[in-house]
């Protein structure tokens, strides 16, 4: 089928919900892109001229044509909806069902995370819905839980308030101004062109009137865009001049803070050190840091253990041939012998008096059994005690004893 108003209308209203339709049709428009501005002029008008339920389906049409453009990097059709698209979403918009407004809103929500189309356009459009809303007297909210595109006026901080009304305004005035400078410019270049074989007078006149009041209401257009350009910028500006301020202070308080903490490291250092030489030499351990790596760590010294052997014991013969030096100092009486040898056994009498004193101790020897020795070649440990007194004198024996043995020699 060949390119014609006819069959791009015909193509239209033959427009149905099935997305095999939608890209039937989008697929013939993208084809004929050289006549992008003709088609889109015809999308409006029929956009318009449709019920409300149908021109949701216009709207899909015009997603899937943009979106499509975009990714083939062709720039013909979102420059030549530009200038219509907020107009022709907030028609479609209004008077709509609660349904299709979602659908709606869910379309411009995917242009904006796409970024199908440049910020201003994407404002202009979401802020036209936004008014249609609010002059029903309800608030959308969107599928992220926040004003229905994006995040409220209360989420944004109060020094980005001054911001808010001009770049709503840049939004707003944004697509007017490029619609009308378009249109100024497609008038002037159509005059030239017709500059070479003008027509009659009055018709040249009049053609020239209408472009002078084209181009004036560009320029107002663009006067007024950039009046409230300069708002925006100013108010940046103001933003900027407060932020380097608090930029300046905070970096002065980075630096004061740097500086005390320095101080403190080195006071700190000051301490330890003044602390680890007053130690002994002999107290100040090395510190785990300080041992060289791959040292190994010293062991605690041995605990001395007790022998289980048992010390030699002198034999009998040593312990009365070399008595102990303390016992000399004892002196051995016969009163301390007779008391230091047990009692005599029940059936033993007491000597005859008259007897001499060597007879007395044989007979008390005499009334003791003797005592078995045990089969054990261990002697008797002998310890350095009174059972071996020392017997007195230079040659060990008491001045009794020997009395005694002089009057026993003398009587014999």
């Amino acid at each position: 089928m060949s390119y014609n108003d006819d069959a791009v209308l015909a193509k239209l209203s033959a427009l149905n919900e099935s997305h095999e339709s939608i890209a039937t049709t989008a697929q013939w428009i993208m084809f004929h892109r050289r006549n992008s501005a003709q088609s889109v002029h015809l999308w409006v008008t029929k956009l318009k001229d449709l019920p409300s339920a149908k021109r949701l389906n216009m709207i899909y049409l015009a997603n899937e044509v943009v979106q499509q453009s975009k990714a083939r990097h062709k720039e013909e059709f979102l420059t030549a909806f530009s200038p219509f698209i907020a107009d022709a979403t907030a028609t479609a918009y209004r008077g709509a069902s609660a349904d299709i407004q979602n659908k709606l809103r869910r379309v411009v929500e995917v242009w904006r995370e796409r970024s199908i189309f440049d910020r201003e356009i994407q404002g202009a459009m979401e802020a036209k819905l936004e008014e249609l809303d609010k002059a029903r007297g309800s608030t959308k909210v969107g599928s992220f839980g926040g004003h229905m595109f994006g995040s409220t006026a209360s989420s944004i901080p109060s020094e980005l308030n001054p911001l808010v009304a001009p770049q709503q305004s840049i939004f707003k005035s944004a697509p007017l101004m490029r619609n009308a400078v378009q249109t100024a410019n497609a008038e002037y270049e159509k005059l030239l062109e017709q500059a070479n074989n003008p027509p009659a007078a009055p018709v040249f006149a009049a053609r020239l009137t209408g472009l002078l009041k084209t181009l004036a209401n560009a320029e107002g257009a663009v006067t007024e865009h950039i009046k409230t350009r300069r708002e925006l910028v100013a108010a940046l500006e103001k933003i900027l001049v407060q932020n380097k301020e608090a930029l300046d202070a905070e970096e002065t308080q980075l630096k004061d803070l740097s500086a005390r903490r320095t101080a403190i490291e080195e006071k700190k250092k000051e301490v330890e050190s003044a602390i680890m030489s007053r130690l002994p030499s002999g107290d100040q351990e090395q510190s785990p840091g300080d041992r060289p790596s791959g040292s190994p760590v010293p062991e605690p010294d041995r605990p001395q253990v007790e022998a289980l052997t048992p010390p030699h014991v002198q034999d009998h013969d040593d312990l009365y041939s070399n008595p102990p030096k303390h016992h000399k100092e004892q002196r051995f009486t016969t009163t301390g012998l007779l008391n230091s040898l047990p009692a005599p056994a029940p059936n033993t009498f007491p000597p005859a008096p008259g007897i001499s004193g060597i007879e007395m101790l044989s007979h008390l020897a005499s009334q003791y059994p003797p005592q078995p020795l045990n089969g054990s070649s261990k002697k008797r440990k002998i310890e350095a005690s009174n059972d071996f007194p020392d017997l007195g004198g230079d040659d060990g024996i008491d001045e009794e004893v020997a009395e005694m043995l002089r009057k026993d020699s003398h009587s014999s």
